[in-house]
């Protein structure tokens, strides 16, 4: 029975193959020698039927070796460095400079105000403006930060959460004005808004409101944007605000079902929003904890998403993700060893079979990168996908017994964290009741007596040290202009535009916001009518109000 199983798939995943393009490429050895698309277990093996169940075939249930049949052959993962800094015409700048270098998709981070909410003119923003990303206000900033990039043509990743309906509105307008329909948008939208009450803090609304705004974001992007991916439930953050791999995992996923669990009761249909959920997992040190990892996300999540959810179609039941090297692992001291470390863990996250790729620049522990910085990170993608050989072959370490082991583990882990996530009652009542900020504490501590005993070692930190070292490494600095700038203009936007229109278009958002209709359709109206960003998030506060975290110690 077990030989007919493999047999079948071996055959159905040979035939999509065969209709899938493949890159036109050398993919041989440097000495010549073939290497095969995919390497399998021999075919008289006794441990078929646990092959099929554990493994697979790459795009065939439970994707254990891929979500797409020839992987890297067909196409590489995008090469997606995150940039942003300044004000919009700095940040353009940037862009096409990493465009022109062979990045292959745009990925927006925001500075601290226009996370949170704030017009740069706001009191809390003081001193804050352009130095953690690019500030955004407006539609203007917006159209600016685009000038000269073809919607149609990129593919758009914009890492905010609290306000990231706004920041989407904005670009289906930029879209519009560039005569781009939303239809022919994509990209992704992080909007994960429960990882920020759980590790990164950067929420503005409670969770209720958070979650029907961002329900409202599924049902219309799933209409309006088909090939847009509407959230990118993110590990990130859990991991480095300090959690373990098998933690980042599992709270991770947990925060994907209630997303989908959230929908389904909105009463959307599974198999038109599941496909375009997309995750974000952070790529650490442990070389081989992150591998396998990565292979037991995309199993947990299919045989969720099938046999707890009723998706139907395959599409709905394949975890794709996005990853970044751990920020968390970068040393200020000897940064030159930052390149080596985050060689090694964005080679993690590709024989992981991730879809796009982030890799950190050696000066990020200090500041935002320099340009140059930057061009080292991206070649580092580059080296690795075109000089190493590991996109010659699909999921290159399955069937090393450590390997295996691993993902064995790490999905044994993360169903135990499942069942404590459902005994508190859900993902909401156990941020409500500060399980998952205990829990990264305790981790966090307990890795940094190890580090105090060097019980580990970082290398430059606790071993390995240089006396009396100067860093002298070129830091990118924010020219202060850049608030008075951004400032300047907000005003000058105010004084400009029709204040009645504007009005109308913010009380028609507040409006929406009472009587609970999807809130998307009354901000792009308001966007359209030049409303910034911080009157629009303040006619929402009127209705939602706003969220303090109970301490946890």
């Amino acid at each position: 029975m077990s030989d007919h199983i493999y047999l079948d798939g071996l055959q159905k995943w040979k035939q999509k193959v065969a209709d899938a393009r493949e890159r036109d490429y050398d993919y041989e050895t440097v000495s010549g020698l073939k290497n095969e698309l995919l390497y399998l277990p021999d075919e008289d093996r006794a441990d078929l039927e646990d092959y099929m169940e554990k493994l697979g075939f790459p795009g065939e249930y439970p994707f254990t070796r891929g979500v797409h049949p020839n992987m890297y052959r067909g196409r590489l993962w995008t090469m997606r460095q995150f940039a942003g800094f300044g004000t919009p015409e700095d940040t353009n700048k940037r862009f096409k400079f990493l465009l022109k270098q062979g990045q292959t998709g745009l990925s927006v981070a925001f500075d601290m105000p226009t996370l949170m909410g704030y017009d740069s003119d706001h009191a809390l923003s003081l001193g804050e403006v352009g130095h953690c990303g690019v500030s955004i206000n407006s539609i203007d900033d917006m159209m600016t930060l685009f000038e000269g990039i073809p919607l149609d043509q990129v593919s758009t990743s914009m890492t905010i959460n609290g306000p990231a309906i706004i920041l989407l509105a904005m670009y289906v307008v930029v879209g519009e004005r560039q005569g781009v329909a939303s239809e022919k948008l994509n990209g992704t939208l992080q909007n994960d808004i429960l990882k920020e009450y759980i590790a990164q803090k950067e929420f503005i609304f409670p969770p209720e409101p958070s979650m029907h705004i961002i329900t409202d974001m599924i049902e219309w992007c799933t209409d309006h944007m088909p090939a847009y991916n509407t959230i990118s439930i993110s590990g990130y953050h859990i991991r480095e605000a300090g959690s373990t791999a098998a933690q980042e995992l599992a709270y991770t996923l947990a925060d994907g079902f209630a997303y989908v669990e959230a929908a389904l009761e909105r009463g959307l249909d599974i198999d038109k929003f599941a496909r375009r959920l997309s995750f974000f997992f952070n790529s650490h040190i442990d070389f081989f904890e992150e591998i396998g990892k990565f292979r037991a996300a995309r199993r947990i999540y299919a045989k969720r998403m099938k046999e707890k959810y009723g998706a139907k179609d395959p599409r709905s039941w394949m975890l794709r993700f996005h990853t970044q090297t751990a920020g968390h692992s970068l040393t200020a001291p000897q940064p030159e060893n930052n390149i080596v470390r985050t060689a090694y863990e964005a080679l993690a996250g590709v024989l992981g079979g991730t879809q796009s790729l982030h890799t950190n620049s050696m000066d990020e522990v200090m500041a935002l990168p320099t340009e140059k910085s930057v061009e080292i990170a991206l070649r580092t993608q580059q080296v690795i996908a075109y000089e190493t050989g590991v996109a010659s072959t699909i999921d290159p370490l399955a069937g090393s017994y450590y390997v295996e082991a691993m993902t064995d583990k790490m999905e044994a882990e993360a169903e135990k964290y499942f069942e404590i996530i459902d005994e508190l009652g859900g993902v909401v009542a156990a941020i409500e009741a500060g399980y998952f900020q205990r829990e990264i504490g305790k981790a966090a501590y307990d890795v940094a007596r190890k580090y105090d005993a060097k019980k580990r070692i970082i290398v430059g930190v606790n071993g390995f040290i240089r006396e009396n070292e100067t860093i002298d490494i070129p830091v990118l600095r924010i020219d202060p202009a850049v608030e008075k700038n951004q400032v300047s203009k907000v005003k000058a936007l105010r004084a400009a535009r029709d204040d009645s229109k504007t009005s109308n278009a913010i009380a028609e958002l507040t409006d929406a916001c009472r009587t609970g209709t999807n809130v998307m359709p009354a901000l792009l109206e308001a966007v359209r009518q030049s409303a910034t960003l911080g009157e629009m998030v303040d006619a929402m506060k009127l209705v939602y109000g706003t969220y303090t975290e109970t301490p946890v110690f």
